[in-house]
């Protein structure tokens, strides 16, 4: 039985679509499904992608009503995908533990309120960072503070634009949640109750350590073609 899972997401919904395309290359050994798809946008991008694949969406018009939505879906794991509402602190409690996120930055840099999409980006490259990156960390009750699981570091070039370095920091995005989710769904991590991540997720055919990568310039992406 697989774990089931709800995305929240705001906007297009590309790392909603990098997660069913990393459940798709699992195939049977994937721990988890996607089960639900819900947005506060009625024209998200990431709707009309569950929609084509048959999975239920719904509309997020009042937070107050998310527990009984997640509740009616059966969830276990919910994942914010570009979602930029806070969740009520409520379901923050219901999912202790089993409610992650993805921010476009290294974190606790560049977080908080407000802190999303470009501006983000702008405010990495106005610091004169050389760093950048994704973070992973489990949901608390304030934006962008919970436990971190996991980080991607990317380079900061002098030349970029905010856009440049969204594409650049995007991709990691979508190679690293869905490993973290996955690795959630197995029950490869979990958060303590003392605020302390434990565990760790494992990927390719031989089961072999996930590294990050720190010298390859084109992001280190080439480890996929050993993930298959």
């Amino acid at each position: 039985m697989k774990t089931r899972i709800a995305v929240l997401a705001s906007g297009g919904g590309s790392n909603l679509g990098a997660l069913f395309d990393h459940f798709d290359a699992l195939g049977d050994r994937a721990r988890g499904e996607i089960a639900l798809v819900a947005s506060n946008v009625p024209s998200a991008g990431a709707l009309t992608r569950a929609a084509s694949r048959g999975v239920p969406t719904a509309i997020i018009s009042e937070p107050a009503a998310l527990a009984s939505m997640l509740d009616r879906a059966e969830v276990e794991i919910v994942v914010l995908a570009g979602y930029l509402k806070l969740v009520p602190p409520a379901v923050v409690r219901q999912f202790h533990g089993r409610m992650l996120n993805v921010h476009p930055a290294l974190l606790p840099a560049f977080g908080g309120p407000g802190m999303y999409g470009l501006r983000v980006h702008q405010a990495v490259l106005d610091s004169g960072a050389r760093v950048s990156g994704a973070t992973v960390h489990f949901v608390s009750e304030e934006f962008d503070r919970g436990a971190i699981v996991a980080q991607w570091p990317v380079p900061v070039f002098e030349e970029d634009s905010p856009a440049d370095l969204a594409r650049r920091v995007l991709r990691v995005e979508h190679a690293l949640l869905p490993r973290v989710v996955d690795a959630l769904a197995a029950d490869a991590i979990a958060l303590d109750d003392d605020g302390r991540v434990r565990g760790a997720f494992l990927v390719g055919r031989q089961g072999a350590a996930f590294t990050l990568p720190h010298e390859s310039t084109d992001l280190g992406l080439e480890i996929d073609a050993a993930m298959a």
